[in-house]
């Protein structure tokens, strides 16, 4: 794939031209400060989380920027998973195929958020035939 070709595929990137500050603000305007603190266990999201802190602690902190790009790409615009090839890659680099449009956020509670993560940990376990780690 030519260059030319993977940045008209990058283009297609819901996160592509994308402030921090409106990804955020989306975020917390359909799912609120509490669902975002229970799936992404930030703690810019649970003590006086604001959009001005939030996006000032994800500027600077590449990880927890990652993890919130991720859930906005795969929850909140519910694009196809990304290949272990892409996942290498940070979200705002991954592409995406022409024509592929967004779908309607994935609805969330805390409870749905929980159960899922439940899930994770037991599979997780049942891998590894470890217990999940405490933070």
């Amino acid at each position: 794939m030519t260059e030319q070709e993977r940045i008209e595929l990058q283009q297609n990137n819901p996160l592509h031209g994308l402030k921090m500050e409106d990804m955020l603000q989306q975020l917390v305007d359909h799912y609120g400060w509490i669902i975002l603190d229970t799936a992404m266990r930030l703690n810019c999201f649970n003590t006086k989380p604001s959009i001005t802190s939030s996006v000032k602690y994800l500027k600077k902190t590449e990880w927890a920027r990652e993890k919130v790009e991720n859930f906005y790409l795969y929850r909140f615009k519910r694009m196809p998973k990304a290949t272990e090839e892409e996942f290498e890659i940070p979200p705002r680099a991954r592409t995406f195929p022409h024509g592929l449009e967004p779908r309607e956020p994935m609805e969330l509670t805390v409870e749905s958020i929980l159960l899922s993560q439940a899930k994770a940990a037991s599979a997780h376990k049942a891998r590894t035939g470890r217990r999940p780690s405490r933070r």
